[in-house]
């Protein structure tokens, strides 16, 4: 009986699993996102029949990375509302005012995660809350890293690209326009898309 109840030893990892957790492993830091290498964007729906998209041009964020436990990971990120842009002048003028984002008396949108998880070898779940205006609300983030490099001027950097949806309308963005034909000018639903190229901290 001996035979069979004896314990079997356990295999070892393949090296290519070896591999990939130590470079994971290697991305462990602090890290700064470089706005002129990224790109914080949004699309929602225009008049039922196309998608308006758009992006803020201005805003910071800070990453600290650990990738032997990514639970430990954190991500905050602040964005100036005033800096919306889709390219139309008045529509923006209009994103920046009351009905929207009220950027003078709401200058900032921020996220500042609560929790982080590895969901496969290169994708990642950030959950955390979301403060547009004066409401806070819950926001999970599903990432893909896109690789790691060192710049020709020495920085390591890394990349992750991502994408969520919100309703606006639970954020209190809740302004509309009724079409005649039926329907509203713009849906609730707006998509969310990060491509970020983050720099590792000098140590």
């Amino acid at each position: 009986m001996a035979l069979f109840t004896r314990k079997r030893a356990e295999a070892p990892a393949a090296p290519a699993l070896v591999a990939a957790d130590l470079a994971l492993a290697a991305l462990t830091g602090d890290y700064t996102i470089d706005p002129a290498h990224s790109t914080i964007g949004f699309a929602v729906r225009h008049a039922m029949v196309t998608n308006v998209r758009g992006a803020f041009g201005t805003y910071e964020g800070r990453l600290h990375l650990d990738g032997s436990e990514p639970g430990r990971s954190t991500a905050a990120l602040e964005i100036r509302t005033e800096s919306v842009d889709t390219g139309i002048g008045d529509r923006d003028a209009h994103l920046r005012g009351g009905d929207f984002f009220d950027a003078e008396a709401f200058p900032l949108m921020t996220f500042r995660s609560t929790a982080a998880e590895q969901t496969a070898a290169d994708r990642f779940r950030v959950t955390g809350d979301l403060t547009i205006k004066d409401v806070t609300r819950p926001l999970n983030l599903d990432l893909e890293l896109q690789g790691t490099a060192t710049d020709v001027y020495g920085a390591e950097r890394v990349g992750f690209e991502g994408s969520t949806e919100i309703l606006r309308s639970e954020w209190g963005l809740t302004w509309n326009a009724a079409l005649e034909a039926g329907g509203v000018m713009v849906s609730d639903k707006v998509k969310l898309t990060f491509d970020i190229s983050a720099v590792k901290n000098a140590a």
